[in-house]
């Protein structure tokens, strides 16, 4: 994804895509890019007043 955001902020020199790449760079890499967010469910607290 960094690529393609490097690609057309050095086409169109957009400095918003420039920082927008540099925000992509400095997230943490997810180490199963497949993993979805719903299988963090089990992660989240749990209320056992209902």
């Amino acid at each position: 994804m960094i690529d393609l955001v490097w690609k057309l902020f050095s086409q169109t020199g957009n400095i918003e895509t420039y920082l927008l790449m540099k925000e992509l760079e400095s997230e943490p890499q997810e180490t199963e890019p497949n993993q979805s967010s719903t299988n963090n469910l089990e992660n989240l607290p749990v209320d056992s007043n209902l």
